[in-house]
C-alpha cells in the first residue's frame, strides 16, 4: 500500500486505565489492539508514511520492518478503522 495512514473519521485511540491497555473507539464498537498495533496506531497521523512509521518504531523496538507495519495496517484497514491518504 502506498500513501499515509491515518485513523478514519470518528475513530479514536485512547488508553483505558481500568483495563490498563489501549482501546480503539469507533462508531461501530470498541477494539482492543495488541501492543504492536497500538504502537503503530499512535503514529498514524496522515503525514507519516509506512517507512516513517517503521523507522520511528525501530528506535523503540528491534527488527521492525516496513512490511510488518503494512501487514498491521492492512488488517486495521479491513476493520475500517484506518484509511490511506
Amino acid at each position: 500500500m502506498s500513501g499515509k495512514p491515518r485513523l478514519r473519521k470518528g475513530v479514536r485511540l485512547s488508553f483505558d486505565k481500568t483495563r490498563d491497555t489501549h482501546v480503539l473507539l469507533f462508531p461501530e464498537g470498541v477494539l482492543v489492539p495488541n501492543a504492536t498495533a497500538a504502537a503503530v496506531l499512535e503514529l498514524c497521523d496522515g503525514e507519516s508514511t509506512v517507512d516513517d512509521i517503521a523507522a520511528a518504531l525501530g528506535t523503540r523496538f528491534r527488527g521492525v520492518r516496513a512490511q510488518d507495519v503494512t501487514d498491521v495496517l492492512t488488517r486495521l484497514a479491513d476493520r475500517r478503522v484506518v484509511e490511506w491518504t
